[in-house]
């Protein structure tokens, strides 16, 4: 099997069999309370995967120098240093942005995913798959948060694509789309008992989807 084959298999397998949110259920905190609209899951999502793809390459580098004895803490180590330029950068050039993520965005140092995949993978393989199971991983995480905020922003406030401009920049706001007209917002699907409802939706639809194809690749 080539190279170019192993990081499919791997993408493949970290963005849908393996995916850390809705088969796994690890880091549940940002999917639950983050996730109120598409751009603040989408945001959120790309973040975690920007932070999971360096923080895994970084370990990868300095695995031969990180002492087993406090691997640990020096993942975290490495992970704040990650989150706080991040943490610094959007606060500098998208405050707006920074003000609706508010504490979203330092809790993702806490996020086991980033300590499990840097303990279960990077530490122990190369940069370049490192890297890819880094961003395969986030993406998985960004396409589970795009689907529950997607849910939770129709339910919730009747739209789609609401604040968009703080992503995309001023040309954006013209992406909202109004489904329903709400005069006060469905607040228990914003909040996050409605994201316990919408994850269970979407854990049921990738059963049925699991199930379907292991169904058709069991008749061929």
């Amino acid at each position: 099997m080539n190279k170019i084959n192993k990081f499919k298999i791997i993408f493949i397998n970290r963005v849908w069999e393996d995916n850390s949110l809705i088969v796994q259920l690890l880091g549940l905190c940002p999917l639950l309370a983050g996730s109120s609209t598409i751009i603040n899951s989408l945001i959120l999502g790309l973040i975690t995967t920007f932070i999971l793809c360096f923080s895994n390459t970084l370990i990868s580098i300095f695995h031969y120098w990180i002492p087993s004895e406090i691997r640990i803490p020096i993942y975290i180590i490495i992970i704040s240093f990650i989150v706080s330029t991040v943490q610094i950068l959007i606060n500098t050039y998208a405050p707006n942005l920074y003000q609706s993520l508010g504490i979203f965005i330092p809790l993702i140092v806490t996020n086991c995913i980033i300590i499990e995949r840097a303990e279960n993978y990077a530490i122990k393989n190369n940069i370049y798959k490192s890297a890819i199971d880094g961003l395969s991983m986030g993406l998985g995480i960004t396409i589970a948060m795009f689907f529950l905020g997607a849910i939770k922003e129709i339910l919730g406030q009747g739209t789609l694509f609401d604040h968009a401009d703080l992503l995309l920049g001023g040309w954006a706001k013209i992406l909202r789309i109004e489904i329903f007209k709400f005069n006060f917002p469905f607040l228990f699907a914003v909040l996050p008992p409605g994201s316990l409802i919408g994850l269970g939706l979407i854990l049921a639809i990738n059963f049925c989807i699991d199930k379907r194809v292991k169904k058709y690749f069991n008749k061929h």
